[in-house]
């Protein structure tokens, strides 16, 4: 396995599925062009995207004490942003299916992984600035989709065993990726994203999370809320006491307040643990 193997993957990879297509073109005109009505059909139009759609969205991490009936109902509480992660989390992983074990978890707890990142993301950066949170959550919720990618380079190569015994030993999992294949899966997600013509700040964001790319104080603050979020969430640590501490110094160093971040963190988790 090496990085052109990947990249050529990523490659020969089909457009995501039309629904999404629609959607993630309606998404990308101006937030005031965007008409909830013509967004509700189109999702609806696509009975296993709005079931797996409402069924994301009533998990108890979301915040949300009432069960959510309909499409309409989910857009009209959780803002168009929110429900456009979605679809296109949905899409991705209908798309590119993979085996997960590589990274030692199921295919469903790396699922619940992508969705706490972003409630994380949305609950805590919308305390700071709710137009950026609402930009941020989404990213947040399929920024691992690199992940995807390289778990079926690893097991067409036949290394599931020797690779997830290394990523159980390992404290960085980025660092041990770059070392394997020149890259992060974060980078990967960035490619990803790119091949399907999706946001382009999105994809400046995942390829300046570990390395150096284009950059500005927005860009910077962008990649910085998203480190916290893969710090306290991700496929080693779920919300545990070493990783909500590590995500603290990087909250501490944005000049954020920390209690606030832990307050949500601690929220999250605490329905998350009793779902």
């Amino acid at each position: 396995m090496d990085f052109k193997a990947i990249v050529k993957d990523i490659n020969e990879l089909p457009p995501l599925r039309d629904v999404a297509g629609l959607v993630q073109e309606l998404h990308s005109k101006n937030d005031q062009d965007i008409k909830i009505t013509e967004l509700v059909r189109l999702i609806e139009s696509d009975a296993a995207l709005s079931a797996n759609i409402l069924h994301a969205i009533n998990a108890p991490y979301y915040g949300f004490s009432r069960k959510i009936a309909s499409i309409s109902q989910a857009v009209t509480l959780f803002g168009v942003h929110t429900v456009y992660g979605l679809v296109l989390n949905f899409a991705i992983h209908s798309t590119v299916k993979a085996n997960m074990r590589p990274y030692g978890v199921s295919n469903a707890k790396f699922n619940e992984i992508c969705h706490l990142q972003s409630a994380l993301m949305n609950q805590w950066y919308s305390k700071i600035d709710l137009r950026h949170a609402q930009f941020l959550a989404p990213l947040a919720l399929i920024m691992e989709s690199g992940k995807l990618v390289v778990a079926r380079e690893v097991v067409k190569a036949g290394k599931i065993k020797e690779f997830s015994e290394q990523i159980k030993e390992v404290e960085d999992i980025t660092n041990f990726e770059d070392t394997l294949f020149g890259s992060s899966s974060y980078y990967v997600s960035g490619l990803l994203f790119e091949h399907w013509n999706m946001e382009p700040l999105y994809v400046d964001i995942l390829k300046g999370l570990d390395y150096e790319y284009k950059t500005n104080a927005q860009m910077e603050a962008y990649i910085a809320s998203m480190d916290v979020v893969r710090t306290a969430v991700n496929v080693k640590d779920i919300l545990t006491e070493t990783s909500l501490t590590k995500a603290s110094e990087l909250v501490e160093e944005m000049g954020f307040m920390v209690d606030d971040f832990l307050t949500v963190a601690k929220r999250i988790k605490e329905k998350y643990e009793k779902s």
